[in-house]
């Protein structure tokens, strides 16, 4: 188990998200809000690494944040990371629609978690799952889990037990770096 003496700050409201990150790092985390502005860019390590030092420089503790990007290839990578706006306006019947005839349906769905302490750089951490979009929407789950097919997979994420669905979990991959950067690191 990892040892951290001081106590570490994850930018989050989600427990779905809080429960994972305690779990994979094994450390004592306190989620927090606050109201910061996100800068608006397609490069979703650029939208993390700003948001890290925001919550930073609002709280002057150390703290990570994570954010999730859906790049769809036909889309020019749209909606990157805009995906909550996305699915808000079109959700996942509408992202179908969107795609319906085309033949190339890739999609990158990644996350990104950024740390920051104050007393270095930003450290950033990125996890990928490569996919495809479904046909039309199967099963259940959060956000665009319905559509999501990971390569290698005939199933949306939908359709998965939890289990199954975070061996390909792009947040297990980052927050994984993530921790065996804090074990080694002089923090």
């Amino acid at each position: 188990m990892l040892v951290f003496v001081r106590k570490i700050y994850f930018a989050t409201t989600n427990e779905g998200k809080l429960a994972e990150a305690r779990k994979i790092l094994g450390i004592k985390i306190q989620s927090v809000s606050l109201e910061i502005d996100e800068i608006q860019s397609l490069d979703p390590v650029e939208v993390a690494v700003k948001k890290a030092i925001s919550y930073y420089e609002a709280l002057k503790k150390p703290i990570f944040v994570e954010d999730v990007s859906f790049s769809i290839v036909t889309l020019g990578n749209l909606p990157g990371p805009y995906i909550d706006a996305f699915m808000k306006a079109l959700s996942n019947e509408g992202i179908v629609k969107l795609l319906k005839g085309k033949k190339e349906r890739g999609v990158v769905a990644q996350a990104t978690v950024v740390y920051v302490d104050g007393k270095q750089k930003p450290e950033v951490f990125v996890g990928k799952v490569d996919g495809k979009i479904a046909e039309e929407p199967k099963g259940t789950g959060f956000g665009w889990d319905p559509i999501f097919i990971p390569n290698g997979e005939t199933r949306t994420f939908g359709e998965m037990a939890l289990e199954e669905k975070n061996q390909y979990s792009m947040r297990a991959k980052a927050l994984k770096k993530f921790k065996n950067w804090l074990q080694n690191a002089k923090i």
